[in-house]
């Protein structure tokens, strides 16, 4: 069985047992959340697609870490005008294993 959840913006597919790394959300490390945002369900042959939610569909996760990305370097530069910009990012995570899934 697997779901296709909306969180942060972005879409994951998700089954029973895998750990991602989401974008963060707030909870502490250990602690079980509910992911209700789910857009489809499918197992074997049957799907189901919400519109744009599945009723009553959840699936459940345990936080397993809050960290932060690799630095990723940004860097502008306009030739013969000497200038040059250097930055860069960090982004948060919360990593997550997926604990089970209900219809």
């Amino acid at each position: 069985m697997y779901a296709v959840i909306k969180t942060g913006g972005k879409q994951y597919r998700v089954a029973a047992g895998e750990k991602l790394k989401i974008e963060q959300i707030p909870a502490e490390v250990g602690t079980e959340v509910t992911l209700d945002q789910v857009l489809m369900i499918g197992e074997g042959e049957s799907v189901k697609i919400g519109a744009p939610l599945v009723a009553g569909a959840a699936v459940t996760a345990t936080v397993l870490a809050q960290g932060r990305h690799d630095k990723i370097t940004i860097f502008k530069m306009r030739r013969r005008k000497h200038y040059q910009k250097h930055q860069g990012h960090r982004q948060n995570y919360t990593e997550i294993r997926i604990d089970g899934i209900s219809a």
